[in-house]
């Protein structure tokens, strides 16, 4: 790269681009020797094992059990072994033939690290209002692929500046705000991360607050900085204000919005697409029978209120290059009676498929207020499991996944192929590297960086 492309106005490159940076491990050199790297605790213990020093469980607990003799580090280590013990069991349940979570993953000319990926959660952090992103996003999404993550998802980013959630959302509306995002998206790739961006339009959920703007879970008024929203019906969420009912010439233009974000998501250097059609914003407005009531062709039957969502996924397969993945985050259901369910997102999963989309991310909820919803872990995982078996393709798993042998047995089971670890990645930016080293992976197959193999567990 030239010096030009490695300044920022926010960040200076020049002595960042490491070329031993991107996608490294602990492995060794090409020529086998590794008596230059650090030995971590997992090497030595795979040593004492070789000379038959392998700890028992029985040994494990009595180390546990050694009251004021027993340190922090010996507890750790109890539960570490039983969890690899917990997991291997359960491994022994299943077919061999199956990924594990550090088992690489390709779509199309795109290969994932890992199966452990970071979902699109909103931050809300584009403090100026114009959807560019920020050193804070730098910090928060780079710090995470240096942590491990296979494919890290942006947040929610606007097709249209009327489409952003609150007025702090990200964008990616207009060609001046590609450059914003090509230091952020250089420094996931150069962590070893597959960068991916998940573009949206709120539809009646749009103009809301946030903590940085005030109106937390109400509409801002125009004079605070909010506008007029917009939908298949001009019918209400919750108590925010009614929007009006699209034109069809307006959702043409929709259409080509999404499909105009994800050329410049590509320009930007995003090596994948995700459009959001879940969560009760515009497009699952549109898939749902009680947000949409249209008479047109864009309403009425499944294959009306799908319409909004497959024109635009054939739209942005359309403007990224056939090498780039495309893959849709849908609600399997609202928890609605009448409304979206899990047979319809089957039925529309299978009709994504032959229309150029390579994975699901499959999430409910967020369509109806009001509803009661069973949260508790791997709540949503059932339904990734469904899709996956009947729409025969790839899906990722949300929902409260927080543990590696949680996400270890969500894989071994079959129930879907990629995780994403959400809440728990906002506490822990190198929840993989942890895990990995609960699970008793081969230090030489976790993704650390150069820089850090001297801290590695």
């Amino acid at each position: 790269m030239s010096n030009d492309d490695l300044t920022h106005e926010n960040f200076d490159f020049r002595g960042f681009d490491v070329p031993d940076l991107k996608a490294v491990t602990l492995a060794s050199s090409s020529d086998g020797d590794q008596s230059k790297q650090p030995k971590t605790k997992h090497e030595d213990a795979s040593k004492n094992r070789k000379h038959g020093k392998k700890k028992s469980k029985s040994d494990a607990r009595s180390k546990k059990r050694a009251g004021a003799g027993k340190t922090s580090e010996s507890f750790d280590d109890y539960e570490d072994y039983e969890e690899r013990e917990a997991v291997s069991k359960a491994d022994k349940k299943v077919s061999k033939d199956r990924p594990g979570l550090f088992a690489p993953m390709t779509l199309r000319e795109v290969t994932v690290r890992n199966r452990i990926w970071l979902p699109p959660m909103c931050t809300y952090s584009s403090f100026a209002r114009d959807g560019r992103p920020t050193p804070f996003h730098y910090q928060h999404y780079v710090s995470r692929a240096f942590g491990g993550f296979g494919m890290v998802i942006v947040e929610s980013t606007a097709v249209a500046p009327e489409g952003r959630i609150t007025p702090c959302d990200l964008g990616l509306w207009e060609d001046g705000q590609i450059d914003a995002w090509r230091w952020i998206v250089y420094g996931i790739r150069e962590a070893g991360a597959v960068p991916a961006i998940q573009l949206n339009h709120a539809g009646r959920k749009a103009s809301t607050g946030c903590f940085a703007v005030g109106y937390d879970g109400q509409s801002v008024p125009e004079e605070a900085g909010g506008w007029p929203t917009m939908a298949p019906s001009e019918i209400a969420f919750g108590g925010l204000r009614t929007p009006r009912a699209l034109s069809v010439d307006e959702i043409h233009g929709l259409v080509g919005a999404f499909a105009a974000a994800a050329g410049r998501a590509v320009a930007a250097g995003f090596q994948a697409i995700q459009i959001h059609a879940a969560h009760g914003y515009l497009i699952s407005q549109f898939l749902d029978p009680l947000s949409n009531e249209r008479d047109d062709e864009y309403g009425g039957d499944l294959t009306g209120r799908s319409r909004f969502l497959v024109e635009v996924v054939d739209a942005v397969r359309g403007a990224v290059p056939e090498g780039v993945p495309v893959l849709v985050r849908i609600s399997a259901t609202d928890w609605a009676a009448g409304g979206w369910d899990l047979d319809q997102t089957i039925a529309l999963s299978k009709v994504l498929k032959e229309h150029g989309v390579d994975v699901m991310d499959v999430s409910t909820g967020g369509i109806m207020s009001g509803v009661s919803i069973p949260v508790k872990p791997n709540y949503q995982v059932p339904f990734s499991e469904q899709v996956k078996a009947k729409a025969d393709i790839p899906v990722t798993a949300v929902g409260l996944i927080t543990k590696p042998k949680q996400a270890a047995k969500i894989l071994a089971h079959g129930e879907a192929d990629a995780v994403e670890i959400g809440r728990a990645a906002l506490r822990d930016p190198y929840w993989p590297l942890r895990a990995a080293n609960k699970l008793g992976i081969p230090s030489t197959e976790i993704p650390y960086a150069p820089q850090y193999v001297a801290g590695a567990y």
